[in-house]
C-alpha cells in the first residue's frame, strides 16, 4: 500500500470537496481517501500503483470541474489560497458588469416596445452569471454522477424564475422591477454570496494557519568573526547561531553564551517568559523577548520542535471526526430530500390553487432555501478551529476525531513519574551492606550511567559519568525492572526488589520507606540500596479535581511500590491504582479498563516506557514536550509543557467544538425550516431574495461562528 499526501486547492465549496472525496474512495486502485477542505490537504492510500498528478486531476474532473491546483505536500504547513485569486477577480468583474446593466436597464429600458431588447439583455446577464454553475450540472450528467447538489438547485431556480418572468403580461412601465430582473437578482446574490463565503473561508484558513504555522525565515549563523543570514534548513548539528531580541529561535539547541528571557507561549501556551542561561536547552519557535544568546544547534530543522508541530497540525484533518462523517452522510441524503419536498410542494399548491406559476415559484424558492452549504462548510471548520485553539494553548492534537474521543472520555489512566510528579529524583537515604557508601554509589553510578530513565539520571546527577560510561560492557536496561552492566570485570545489577529476587539475589532489606528504592548487587552479592523521592507537580491536583468535575474517573498505573502509589492517590484523591507494574502489565490493565466501559479511555504517560499503552488507548497522551521521538510517533495528543491539567483544557476545547457544530447544524436547519414554511404558505408573498439570503448569508454567518472558536479563551473551573 502506498500512502501519499497532496496539497490541493481550488474547490468552490466544501460540498464540492466532499463529492470528490467520495468519488476517489470508490475508484479502483484507491483503498482510502480523505480530503480536508479546511486545510487544503488530500490524503490517499493506493492499493498498488501510485497515480501521477495528471491522473489524479482527471479522476477528480469526472465529478468536479473546478480548476484545481494539486502538488505533492512538503509535509509542512503550506500557505492557503490567496484571499483574491484570478478566478475570484473574474467573478467580481462579472458581478460588477451585471449590476451596472441591471441598474441601467431598469432606468432606461422600461417601454413595452423594448421588451425583446430587455429580454435579450437579461438573458445575457443570466448566462454571464450562471455559466460556471450550469457547466457543473452538465459535467455531472456527462459522467453519470449524482446531479442533486446546490448547483442543480440554483440552476433550476434561476431557470424557473426566468421562465415565469417571460410569462408575465403586466406593463413594464407600471412595475417596480422589470420582468426578468428577479431571476437575475437570484443568481447575482448567489454569486455575491459565493464571493463573501470564499473570503470568509480563506480568512478562516489563514487565521488557523497563522495560529499554528510558526514559520521562521532566517537564522544568524556564526562563522568565525562573521555572521551570515541563512535559512533554518541550512543549519547543521553543531553550528553556532546568534538569536537577538525580537527573533524566533530557528532550531533546537543549547545556550553557550549570553542570557535572555524567552517567550515559550507559542508552544506551551504559557505567557510568562522563561530565563535561559548557558547550559540551558532552548526550543525552536520560541521568541527572545529580552537579551541576546548564542546557541549551539543540536537538531536539524526537520527534526526540531517547531517543524514537528507544524507537520502534526497540518495532518490534523487526516482522520475524520464523527461530525465530519455525519456531514458526509447528511449531504448525500439532504439534497434529494429537498428536491423531493419541492416537487411535493409544487403538486400540493397546484392542486389547491390551480395556479402553476405560483406553485412553481414557491417550489423554486424551497430549492434555494434548502442548499446545504452552510452546514457542510461550517461544521468541519469548527473542528479544525478547535485544533488551532488547542495548539495556541500548548496542546497538539493529531486529528479531529480525537476531539470526539475527548468529549466521550470516561476514564483517564495515568502514569506517575514525569506525569503527576516532576521526575526529578534526589537521593534521600543510603543503606549499605558490607561496603562503604562511596563504593555503593560508585557501583550504582556505573550501572546507571548509560540509563535514560529519570531515576538513573538522578543517581548520576552531579557526577561526571563520561569516563565511567566508556568502561561499561554488555549494558542492558530492562524496562520496569532495572539495569545490568559489566564494569572492571564485575557484574553489577541495579533495580527493584523483585528484579533482584528474580535473579536469585538475596536482598537484606526490602526498603519500606515512601519513595523509590533502588537495590544494588555486585557479582550476585547484595551491597545495599538508595532511597530517592520525587515531588508532585503543582498542576497534578488541579487535573484530578477538574476531571472529577467532568465525571472522569482517574486510575494510576505505576511500576513503583504499593505504599508509594497509595500515598500519591490518597494525596490527590485518585480513584484507583495498580502498583509494581511492568510496561506490558500496564497495557493489560488498560485493556481491562477499556473492556469495562463504553466510554473512551485515555492514557497519559511519558511516551517512552508507556508506548504500548499510549498506542492501545482511545486517546494516547504524551507528556514531556515534543522533543521525544517516541512521544511524537505514538501519541494522539502531545502536551507541550509538563502540565497534566492540560488534559482538562483539551476536554474543554473538544466540548466547545461539539457545541459550536451542534449550534451551526441546529440554527441552519431552523432558519431553513422557517423560510421553507413561509414560502409554502400561499397567503404569504416571499421574494426570491429571502431564500438566497437564507442560503448564502447563513453560510457566511456560520463560517464566522466557527472561526470565532479559534479566539476563545480556555477557562478552568474553580474546584
Amino acid at each position: 500500500m502506498i500512502k501519499k499526501e497532496y496539497h490541493i486547492s481550488g474547490f468552490d465549496c466544501a460540498n464540492c470537496a466532499a463529492k470528490a472525496e467520495a468519488h476517489l474512495n470508490k475508484s479502483e486502485g484507491v483503498s482510502y481517501c480523505r480530503l480536508d477542505y479546511s486545510m487544503n490537504k488530500l490524503y490517499i492510500s493506493y492499493t498498488d500503483k501510485e497515480w501521477d498528478i495528471k491522473e489524479l486531476k482527471k479522476k477528480i474532473a469526472e465529478v468536479e470541474s473546478d480548476p484545481l491546483d494539486i502538488h505533492e505536500s512538503t509535509g509542512k504547513m503550506e500557505k492557503g489560497k490567496k484571499i483574491f485569486d484570478l478566478r475570484m477577480i473574474i467573478l467580481l468583474v462579472r458581478i460588477l458588469v451585471c449590476t451596472v446593466l441591471v441598474i441601467a436597464t431598469n432606468i432606461f429600458l422600461r417601454d413595452d416596445s423594448q421588451y425583446w431588447i430587455n429580454f435579450g439583455i437579461y438573458l445575457g446577464m443570466v448566462l454571464i452569471l450562471i455559466y460556471d454553475v450550469f457547466y457543473k450540472v452538465i459535467n455531472h450528467i456527462i459522467h453519470r454522477e449524482n446531479i442533486l447538489d446546490h448547483n442543480l438547485l440554483i440552476t433550476l431556480s434561476v431557470a424557473g424564475a426566468f421562465v415565469l418572468a417571460s410569462l408575465e403580461h403586466e406593463s413594464m412601465a407600471d412595475m417596480i422591477m422589470l420582468p426578468h430582473c428577479e431571476a437575475v437578482m437570484v443568481v447575482l446574490l448567489f454569486q455575491i454570496g459565493r464571493i463573501i463565503e470564499s473570503i470568509a473561508t480563506n480568512k478562516s484558513k489563514a487565521a488557523i494557519m497563522s495560529a499554528v504555522a510558526l514559520r521562521i525565515d532566517s537564522a544568524n549563523l556564526i562563522e568565525g568573526e562573521e555572521i551570515r543570514k541563512v535559512t533554518p534548513d541550512e543549519l547543521n548539528v553543531g553550528d553556532h547561531i546568534l538569536v537577538k531580541i525580537g527573533e524566533l529561535i530557528p532550531n533546537d539547541g543549547e545556550v553557550y553564551e549570553g542570557e535572555a528571557f524567552v517567550d515559550t507561549s507559542s508552544l506551551t501556551g504559557e505567557y510568562v517568559p522563561v530565563k535561559v542561561k548557558p547550559g540551558d536547552k532552548v526550543t525552536s519557535g520560541c521568541l527572545v523577548k529580552e537579551g541576546t544568546i548564542k546557541v549551539k544547534v543540536n537538531k536539524k530543522y526537520e527534526d526540531s520542535t517547531i517543524s514537528k508541530i507544524i507537520e502534526l497540525i497540518s495532518k490534523g484533518g487526516e482522520k475524520k471526526s464523527k461530525a465530519d462523517e455525519f456531514i458526509a452522510k447528511f449531504a448525500k441524503i439532504y439534497t434529494p430530500i429537498i428536491v423531493g419536498l419541492s416537487l411535493i410542494l409544487f403538486g400540493a399548491l397546484f392542486a389547491a390553487l390551480r395556479d402553476w406559476e405560483k406553485a412553481l415559484y414557491s417550489a423554486l424558492e424551497l430549492l434555494v432555501t434548502g442548499c446545504p452549504c452552510a452546514i457542510v462548510i461550517s461544521v468541519p471548520l469548527a473542528y479544525f478551529s478547535a485544533i488551532g485553539l488547542a495548539s495556541k494553548n500548548g496542546i497538539v492534537i493529531k486529528g479531529t476525531n480525537y476531539l470526539d474521543e475527548f468529549v466521550n472520555m470516561g476514564v483517564l489512566i495515568t502514569d506517575k513519574t514525569g506525569t503527576l510528579t516532576h521526575g526529578s529524583f534526589a537521593i534521600q537515604k543510603i543503606s549499605i551492606n558490607n561496603v562503604s557508601e562511596e563504593e555503593l554509589l560508585t557501583n550504582l553510578r556505573a550501572a546507571e550511567c548509560l540509563s535514560t530513565h529519570p531515576i538513573g539520571k538522578a543517581i548520576c546527577h552531579g557526577y561526571n559519568v563520561k569516563a565511567l560510561a566508556n568502561e561499561q560492557k554488555n549494558f542492558e536496561e530492562i524496562p520496569g525492572k532495572g539495569v545490568y552492566t559489566e564494569y572492571q570485570g564485575k557484574a553489577i545489577v541495579a533495580g527493584s526488589y523483585n528484579f533482584l529476587q528474580e535473579l536469585g539475589i538475596e536482598v537484606e532489606h526490602k526498603g519500606q520507606e515512601a519513595g523509590v528504592v533502588i537495590h544494588c548487587a555486585v557479582d550476585n552479592e547484595y551491597i545495599g540500596y538508595v532511597l530517592l523521592s520525587d515531588e508532585l507537580k503543582e498542576d497534578a491536583q488541579p487535573m484530578v479535581n477538574l476531571l472529577h468535575s467532568e465525571n472522569v474517573e482517574i486510575v494510576l498505573l505505576t511500576g513503583d511500590k504499593e505504599e508509594n502509589a497509595k500515598d500519591i492517590c490518597t494525596q490527590l484523591g485518585i480513584d484507583r491504582w495498580h502498583s509494581e507494574l511492568l510496561p506490558e502489565q500496564k497495557a493489560e490493565i488498560l485493556e481491562q479498563e477499556m473492556a469495562a466501559t463504553k466510554k473512551s479511555v485515555a492514557f497519559i504517560g511519558d511516551g517512552i516506557n508507556d508506548a504500548p499503552s499510549i498506542i492501545r488507548s482511545d486517546i494516547g497522551i504524551a507528556m514531556g514536550g515534543i522533543g521525544s521521538d517516541m512521544a511524537v510517533e505514538n501519541a494522539d495528543v502531545v502536551i507541550m509543557n509538563d502540565d497534566p491539567a492540560k488534559v482538562y483544557d483539551a476536554l474543554a476545547i473538544a466540548k466547545k467544538a461539539r457545541r459550536t457544530s451542534i449550534f451551526n447544524i441546529a440554527f441552519a436547519l431552523l432558519v431553513k425550516a422557517v423560510v421553507g414554511i413561509l414560502v409554502a404558505i400561499p397567503a404569504i408573498e416571499v421574494s426570491m431574495l429571502i431564500p438566497v439570503i437564507a442560503d448564502t448569508g447563513l453560510t457566511v454567518l456560520l463560517v464566522i461562528n466557527s472561526l470565532l472558536l479559534l479566539y476563545r479563551k480556555v477557562k478552568r473551573k474553580n474546584v
